[in-house]
């Protein structure tokens, strides 16, 4: 990658982040501009499939909206991303769950991952 684009992407990486894995259920709180007003929306979803490295990773979120399945991709280290909230850990065995746009109800549930003390 160019040396330029590294260091300028450098001070984005420093952000508090937990661990992110496909089928976690998480909470992006995103900065929206209206105009002249700022103010801060939450996306709660499931964590669909996680791409890229560095200050390219981004993560696509799913949730069900009125019947609807809406999908969004965040670049997780954005600056329009205040912070990312692990809400739930899903225990999945695929990198890339695809599979969830064709279900809906129960079927989308993810069992949860019982993590040991």
């Amino acid at each position: 990658m160019n040396p330029i684009v590294e260091s300028l992407g450098k001070e984005y990486l420093n952000k508090d982040l937990p661990e992110l894995n496909p089928g976690d259920t998480v909470r992006v709180s995103v900065r929206i501009i209206e105009g002249n007003k700022e103010r801060t929306q939450a996306f709660e979803g499931t964590i669909l499939k996680k791409r890229g490295s560095g200050i390219g990773k981004t993560i696509t979120v799913r949730k069900i909206f009125q019947g609807v399945g809406v999908e969004r991709v965040f670049p997780v280290y954005s600056p329009r991303v205040e912070k990312i909230t692990v809400v739930r850990r899903g225990d999945v065995k695929r990198a890339k769950l695809y599979y969830l746009r064709e279900r809906s109800g129960k079927a989308t549930r993810i069992r949860e991952k019982i993590e040991k003390k």
